[in-house]
């Protein structure tokens, strides 16, 4: 049998708080601290606690060379080598090892950078309640907890300023100052088809397709994308989109259709957005969600174990959830945009690979709630600034 460590491997110490309480009673510090280390490996998902007796072999053993288990085993101990092997965090050419030898030769082939890997695998949620981490409290409870934020913008020296003319009007206003974000949707109303085909098509849709090469080609979008790539897929979750039964579709760009991958009832198309959503009913109700994920495969193709290659991947995004909401607020659509979402629940639902594809945030639009209040309400005001 030969060994190797994986590919990526992050090992971080702990510090477990405990009262002592035969110190304070000697009138000694109340605290006890105890360490333990945890291991950290994206291509086996889930935080490993490791003894500090296995660390040596952890730090020794290579991530690329092949060593006989028995040479390992002399320098660092079978009980070590074995429970290493159990854990998946060494690597064996074997069939008893062979599951996490394929992960970890799949993270290995797709050219993360491991800071990244370690980021975007351990970021993720799991049946995470957003209402409850990040929505828990208003505004000025914030104020009351944590005091006053910092300022709004930077006060840098104001010495030499100049002083720039008004911002001219212009055709692009008209949709501008539309646009908005809506937490407050009609979970009675239904989206066009026309409406949804447009967003979709204009948004994440292929406008050319270019032949780069015998077997390649690249596409081109209304979006910029790092490395001309266009990594971002768009995954549409229909709840109330007319001549679209509910369920989740993947949208093809360049044919320009929704590819089914799970139809379902309305109200479980319903329970699903809010578990995607993290329970943000606000946004949940909106009649089309869209699931933006990155295929860290195309990306990574060009950016090898890049530093902002997984940068990158967010900045597309962001550019292509501004192309939606521009869209929307042409059709007269409040939108969002949250990355405030379930990703790995997401991947289990569109039967995905995490380290092959990123779930990066889910936007959506719908019309408004009646009674809310519509941003078009502010353009004709005293000024001639969008909505904040």
């Amino acid at each position: 049998m030969k060994i190797r460590r994986c590919a990526v491997l992050y090992v971080e110490s702990r510090e477990d708080l405990a009262i002592d309480w035969q110190a304070i009673l000697s009138g000694r510090n109340a605290l006890a601290g105890a360490t333990r280390w945890v291991a950290l490996a994206p291509h086996l998902d889930r935080e490993l606690d490791v003894g500090a007796d296995d660390l040596p072999a952890l730090g020794g053993i290579s991530q690329s060379v092949w060593r006989a288990r028995a040479e390992l085993e002399r320098r660092y101990g079978a009980d070590s080598i074995e429970r290493l092997l159990e854990q998946g965090l060494l690597i064996a050419d074997t069939p008893e090892y062979a599951s996490a030898r394929e992960r970890d030769d799949t993270l290995r082939a797709i050219h993360w950078r491991p800071l990244s890997a370690l980021a975007h695998t351990f970021g993720r949620w799991r049946e995470v309640s957003a209402v409850v981490t990040t929505e828990g409290e208003s505004f000025q409870e914030m104020l009351n907890s944590f005091g006053e934020p910092p300022p709004p913008t930077l006060e840098l020296n104001e010495e030499g300023a100049l002083k720039l003319p008004a911002a001219v009007r212009g055709p692009l206003d008209e949709t501008l100052f539309l646009r908005y974000t809506g937490r407050n949707y009609d979970t009675a109303a239904s989206l066009p088809l026309a409406v949804a085909a447009r967003l979709l098509q204009r948004t994440f849709g292929a406008q050319e397709l270019r032949q780069i090469g015998p077997h390649a080609s690249v596409l081109k979008k209304t979006s910029p994308s790092g490395g001309a790539l266009h990594p971002v897929e768009a995954f549409v979750l229909a709840q109330r989109v007319d001549g679209v039964e509910p369920g989740l579709y993947h949208y093809h760009p360049i044919a320009h259709e929704l590819r089914p991958v799970r139809t379902m009832p309305q109200d479980e198309a319903a329970a699903l957005a809010a578990s995607m959503l993290g329970d943000q009913a606000w946004l949940a109700g909106a009649a089309m969600q869209v699931i933006l994920v990155g295929r860290t495969e195309r990306s990574f193709w060009k950016y090898r174990n890049h530093q902002k290659a997984y940068r990158a991947l967010a900045l597309d995004a962001g550019h292509l959830s501004q192309t939606f909401y521009l869209l929307a607020a042409e059709a007269g659509l409040p939108a969002f945009i949250t990355a405030a979402i379930n990703d790995a629940d997401i991947e289990q639902q569109l039967g995905l690979d995490h380290l092959k594809h990123a779930v990066i945030a889910m936007c959506g639009c719908g019309k408004a709630a009646a009674g809310t209040r519509h941003m078009v309400e502010l353009r004709y005001g005293e000024t001639d600034a969008g909505p904040a």
